[in-house]
């Protein structure tokens, strides 16, 4: 998933970014409030790790501004904060969860897997389509069974068909999930990487269907 950190704090920043692409998650990082605030428009992120105490403009104006915006992304909130009225104002605020630190990598990982199934409406860690299973904890796809051998980019594109089963994905949004703001892709590569995605796919029958003038489309398994 598309992921904005916004904390002030470097190099706690960049284990929490290391551990998520190491999940083949696209991480931006935000080092303020202000700069948050220009990243956040809607769609540009499917989660927000959200710091409170940041300079100039703090987590909760962030966090209350956004929602103004209508800026529906889920956000867990990270900070020191532990007193329970700072927990109150953060959910009060649209706040999605709340991690006080310091915390371990795994637990923040398992939260980030869980706001990440309730914003698509799944009750479990694994996603199944026909014969594929995807375990979203693990990592790893299944053909009846079977692992499938993925890149972690392949990986996270499978992820993101299945999680859209039966809604058509654009171009722009399979380079948006891929690709991080500093790096850029053509459609003719997103038309290479679905080609070589869908003869791994093959022996599955499972088909990446393409919508013409639109993008592509895994349809929903017969009943």
């Amino acid at each position: 998933m598309r992921i904005l950190i916004v904390e002030d704090d470097t190099m706690l920043a960049e284990a929490i970014a290391s551990a998520l692409r190491q999940s083949a998650h696209v991480v931006t990082r935000a080092a303020s409030g202000d700069e948050a605030e220009r990243l956040l428009v809607p769609d540009a992120f499917d989660l927000v790790l959200l710091d409170l105490g940041l300079p100039r403009v703090d987590g909760f104006e962030v966090l209350r501004r956004m929602r103004e915006r209508r800026v529906k992304v889920p956000v867990l909130v990270l900070t020191a904060r532990d007193a329970p009225g700072d927990r109150v104002a953060g959910l009060d605020l649209g706040a999605d969860d709340y991690l006080t630190k310091p915390f371990q990598l795994p637990e923040l990982e398992a939260r980030v897997r869980a706001l990440i199934r309730r914003a698509h409406a799944i009750a479990s860690s694994e996603i199944v389509h026909g014969p594929l299973k995807l375990d979203m904890a693990g990592r790893r796809l299944y053909c009846r069974g079977e692992p499938v051998e993925l890149s972690a980019r392949e990986l996270a594109v499978v992820e993101l068909f299945m999680l859209r089963e039966g809604r058509v994905v654009t171009k722009q949004q399979i380079a948006d999930h891929l690709y991080g703001w500093e790096e850029g892709s053509s459609s003719n590569t997103i038309e290479v990487f679905v080609y070589r995605l869908r003869r791994k796919l093959e022996p599955s029958g499972v088909d990446i269907r393409t919508v013409r003038g639109m993008g592509y489309l895994i349809d929903r398994p017969a009943a």
